[in-house]
């Protein structure tokens, strides 16, 4: 897993709603885990694309595609991206992407052909909406 950096740009307060995304995306992975049959408990999240895949009506993604903690930098590195560059760029557009490749490169340059792979998740990331997400909404093991 690359080591966790932050652009020039990521602010201190970014980090609370990170927790918070993150929270959900370990969420949708530890349910995809049990739907497989691994040891992980049953988070009651939506597994439709799970069963589709299962089925054969829907196809499986290539193998090759980052592993939850490989992809987890690219994920917050694109929610801190759209709480710096929100109000610049309302939407995912060709000028915010490469404006974001640059500062992953930045960010990571010993990374090399990082970007290419991670992109999407870095899309992602930056079109989670935190204004929606609530501590209360994701379950605690504990609770």
């Amino acid at each position: 897993m690359a080591e966790q950096r932050n652009p020039t740009w990521w602010k201190p307060i970014y980090d609370k709603g990170w927790e918070r995304v993150k929270a959900a995306v370990q969420r949708d992975w530890d349910q995809t885990k049990h739907d497989i049959g691994g040891d992980e408990p049953d988070t009651d999240q939506q597994v439709t694309d799970t069963v589709k895949q299962a089925a054969g009506t829907e196809p499986i993604p290539p193998r090759g595609l980052p592993t939850f903690d490989e992809i987890l930098p690219a994920y917050r590195f694109g929610y801190g991206a759209r709480q710096r560059y929100g109000e610049q760029f309302v939407a995912w557009n060709g000028d915010i992407e490469s404006k974001l490749e640059k500062d992953w490169e930045t960010t990571y340059p010993s990374e090399g052909e990082a970007w290419a792979r991670l992109r999407d998740g870095v899309r992602r990331g930056w079109e989670m909406e935190d204004e929606s997400l609530d501590e209360d909404d994701f379950p605690h093991p504990s609770r």
